[in-house]
């Protein structure tokens, strides 16, 4: 059974009164379980249109998604949380700045979930979270009582992938999430990143300018333009592909 698939996705907006521009066209995208698929593209290529209409944020102008057979072409941001997870390009926007380390990741694990008036146990999770956190290496573990807006920009982007994976979700969506932090910090995260998305079989499509990443990372590259997907590539046709051969894609007419 496929995780994703998207039928002739196209979404299509006004610029004015008789003018229209096409974000993403006549898409057809297919995701098996398991799969790492990198994406890349130039400014305006249809990447981040691609993830909005995913998740739901954006409503596709026609075309359909279903999601393990599922179709939810037609519903809402919220009702497709219990599907997905996403980490954003910013890190203020993974986490509630005003909770601590560990009220964030209670709320993670209620992704997707009724929450009604019930009794946190807040307490009774401590020894988890600090665990889990403890996996990371730059010290989250010894501050699960520190808000998250006290935190740094790696430490907040590594406690958002935390959430983002805390219970499985069915299909991770990684929004650039290391574009604004340092290569150091980016490198770590990316290794957290690979070990996470293995370890747990994750489905994940993950958008990056970093080729280098693109390359390494993942058993499938899409590369796109225009709105559309110009190559799609398998863990093989990736593997022959070298640094050069990527940049001279972002030059051609394709």
């Amino acid at each position: 059974m496929s995780r994703l698939v998207m039928k002739q996705a196209t979404k299509v907006v006004k610029n004015g009164l008789d003018e229209e521009r096409v974000l993403l066209d006549n898409v057809d995208l297919t995701i098996q379980p398991g799969e790492f698929i990198t994406v890349v593209g130039g400014n305006g290529a249809g990447k981040s249109t691609l993830f909005n209409t995913i998740s739901g944020s954006l409503p596709l102008t026609r075309g359909k998604i279903t999601i393990n057979q599922t179709d939810v072409t037609r519903k809402s941001e919220e009702q497709r949380a219990k599907y997905i997870a996403r980490v954003f390009q910013d890190p203020k926007m993974g986490t509630a700045p005003r909770m601590t380390i560990a009220e964030n990741l209670l709320l993670a694990e209620k992704r997707g979930q009724h929450r009604g008036l019930r009794p946190r146990k807040l307490q009774e999770r401590l020894p988890d979270y600090k665990e889990l956190c403890a996996q990371i290496g730059n010290g989250l573990e010894q501050h699960l009582d520190t808000p998250c807006g006290n935190l740094s920009g790696g430490q907040r982007q590594a406690l958002s992938l935390l959430m983002a994976t805390l219970t499985t979700p069915e299909l991770l969506l990684l929004d650039e999430h290391t574009a604004a932090l340092d290569p150091k910090t980016s490198k770590n995260l990316m290794t957290l990143t690979n070990q996470l998305v293995t370890e747990q079989q994750l489905t994940c499509l993950m958008i990056t300018h970093h080729m280098e990443d693109a390359l390494q990372y993942g058993n499938r590259l899409i590369l796109m333009k225009k709105g559309k997907i110009a190559k799609d590539l398998s863990q093989k046709e990736k593997e022959q592909l070298t640094l050069s051969d990527l940049l001279l894609f972002f030059e051609s007419d394709l």
